[in-house]
């Protein structure tokens, strides 16, 4: 995958239905939950995606039995034979440390090398580490690598410094078998962190409050096997897809998406012009005319998320007017600016600001995704552009996004893949 390339002729105005798949960054907290119970586990609607595949690689090299059915994952986490993950199976994605929380409750130790993942800036671990010592974990770092133990893990009160996704499910998983009650603040507020809460109440935790800035944990002595969990539906993924009917002025329905998660995509997407409907489990969006520009901010959720930032601005670069984002989180996420102007978009960038002025339409050429979000912003830029684009480096994109060529062929994208060798 590493070596293949998308080759898009651009200008096709998209229209038709398009389904989203499993939440990608639900299913991977999901999976190392499943960590926590003697049995097998079932999961309903995982994706088919890099990041997913090296996670099940982590589960397998811990001892896992894991059987994957079509969008099905069977685990099965009776015997955990180890507590040392490769350092080449961590360097791959970021989410990879998640196990910490998870082995920890069940093992009471755990050695990782630091995890890799899309380098779009720092995503330190001081949060993780912050909140598993309340409960009673030593931890020691050397040389890259991390080592953590507990004899038992207690109940505490924790007060995160910033909301922290990563830290929040950490210390969620964690603190789900820890003798006594945790109460977690100002927690993420994710819909990720509702879905992992739902998971492990079906195995028997008592947890409440995901979704608000406080959680509470009251510890249990053990977890059973979740029997067929759905994850929720990718809200990143349908954010894209509603961009993409925008950017070719489509008319794009948009099939199992729960609505609210989307609430501020779409709120912009009006504001730019766009003419949506939404129901109970699909959003369909149409753009008849040009469409204007916007201000957005990255904010932690309820707020404008991130990871649809390098797609927005994607879209602005041919809208009408001059626009501004300013990223919030990640310090490094403007990655994908330079190769937006290898196709004309002209963006100017002043420290986290971007100043976006829309140009009358982006131009083909060769270009790099650099990461998973900054693919996404390159895919749909060379929809909207004249004449052929190619993209290079679509691993990254393959990292977060189902059968991307197979659904949008199916709406009248002219696009295919293929290896380097071909081009």
């Amino acid at each position: 995958m590493a070596m293949d390339h998308y080759v898009i002729t651009g200008k096709q105005k998209l229209q038709g239905t398009i389904r989203v798949s499993g939440a990608k960054n639900s299913s991977l907290p999901l999976l190392a939950a499943s960590l926590l119970a003697e049995g097998t586990s079932t999961l309903l609607e995982i994706p088919h995606l890099a990041d997913i595949t090296h996670m099940i690689a982590v589960l397998k090299h811990l001892g896992c039995q894991v059987k994957q059915q079509k969008e099905t994952l069977l685990i099965n986490a009776e015997s955990l034979q180890s507590w040392e993950v490769d350092e080449n199976l961590m360097r791959q994605m970021r989410a990879s440390n998640l196990i910490l929380g998870p082995l920890l409750a069940r093992n009471g130790r755990v050695r990782l090398a630091r995890p890799g993942g899309c380098a779009i800036g720092s995503r330190p671990m001081d949060q993780h580490f912050k909140g598993l010592a309340e409960l009673g974990v030593k931890i020691q770092e050397k040389h890259g690598n991390i080592e953590a133990w507990a004899e038992c893990l207690r109940g505490a009160n924790i007060c995160l410094d910033v909301p922290s996704v990563g830290a929040t499910e950490n210390i969620m998983m964690a603190a789900v078998l820890a003798k006594g009650v945790t109460v977690l603040r100002n927690t993420a507020k994710e819909p990720e962190i509702v879905d992992l809460q739902n998971f492990m109440n079906k195995m028997g935790a008592k947890i409440r409050g995901a979704g608000t800035d406080t959680i509470r944990i009251d510890g249990v002595s053990s977890l059973r096997p979740a029997e067929e969990y759905t994850v929720i539906p990718d809200r990143i993924e349908a954010g894209t897809h509603l961009v993409a009917a925008v950017m070719t002025g489509g008319d794009i329905v948009v099939e199992n998406v729960i609505p609210q998660h989307l609430e501020i995509v779409i709120a912009k997407l009006r504001l730019s012009g766009a003419e949506i409907w939404t129901g109970d489990d699909f959003v369909r969006v149409r753009q008849k005319n040009a469409h204007r520009s916007l201000d957005c901010k990255t904010m932690a959720y309820p707020g404008f998320p991130t990871d649809m930032q390098p797609q927005f601005m994607a879209m602005l670069s041919c809208a009408q007017g001059t626009s501004i984002i300013t990223e919030t989180i990640f310090e490094n996420r403007f990655q994908h600016v330079d190769e937006l102007r290898r196709m004309g978009a002209d963006i100017t960038i002043e420290g986290r600001t971007a100043i976006i002025r829309g140009v009358p339409a982006l131009e083909g050429a060769l270009v790099e995704a650099t990461d998973l979000r900054a693919g996404a912003a390159l895919f749909l830029a060379a929809l909207a552009a004249e004449e052929v684009t190619i993209i290079k480096n679509i691993a990254y994109i393959d990292r977060g996004y189902e059968n991307l060529e197979e659904k949008y062929q199916q709406i009248g994208a002219r696009l295919h893949r293929v290896s380097s060798g071909k081009i």
